[in-house]
């Protein structure tokens, strides 16, 4: 049901799509869709919850386990933990576009409580890339001064940039999930790296 209930929701959006047409492409009754969700908006929050969980736990295996080619592994320098997280997020998101319509696109329109629960998702997802960020500052360039407010201000920019980058992507024939990947770490990375290194723009400069 939950299968059906994503790919009805991405591709016909919130409001247009019907428990009628959740249930018949289930191959499941009506009534037994309402046994399982009481609602149409139980139906789509949990719908959210279930493909928020499964990006950030790619995003996570990516990271922790060193599951895949691009993947980093315990003990991986930072900027190859970021390239493996990032790699999965767009990863994730080409080969689930239904679900993540469903978390960028139609939970984020339709209000409360929907957009709280993709809140939570990319609150925990800044939460993982604070951590990367503040190991870099702190190990590989002994950033003393990289403030917390620094680091976690860089968290959000880079999560956002990552959505918007995977609907575009998405949205563009022909780009993989390493290009997509790699066209945020040239312009992510390299600018905390000299940020670490204590260079920042300036327009005085």
């Amino acid at each position: 049901m939950l299968d059906a209930a994503v790919r009805t929701f991405g591709q016909r959006g919130y409001r247009a799509a019907s428990m009628d047409e959740i249930a018949e492409l289930a191959g499941v009754s009506k009534p037994l869709v309402y046994l399982y969700l009481n609602s149409k908006e139980d139906l789509f929050t949990a719908c959210i919850r279930r493909e928020a969980a499964a990006l950030v736990a790619a995003v996570r295996a990516a990271v922790g386990e060193g599951a895949g080619e691009d993947a980093a592994g315990p003990g991986a320098p930072a900027d190859r933990q970021l390239w493996a997280g990032l790699t999965a997020f767009f990863t994730h998101t080409a080969e689930h576009p239904d679900g993540w319509a469903v978390l960028h696109q139609q939970a984020r329109t339709h209000g409360e409580p929907f957009a709280a629960e993709v809140a939570a998702m990319r609150d925990e997802l800044a939460a993982f890339v604070t951590g990367l960020i503040a190991e870099a500052a702190r190990d590989a360039h002994q950033a003393a001064a990289f403030g917390d407010r620094d680091v976690s201000g860089l968290a959000q920019a880079l999560v956002g940039a990552a959505e918007s980058l995977a609907q575009w992507a998405n949205e563009t024939p022909g780009v993989t999930a390493r290009e997509a990947a790699s066209t945020l770490m040239n312009f992510a990375w390299t600018g905390l790296s000299g940020l670490m290194d204590g260079r920042r723009w300036s327009p005085t400069r």
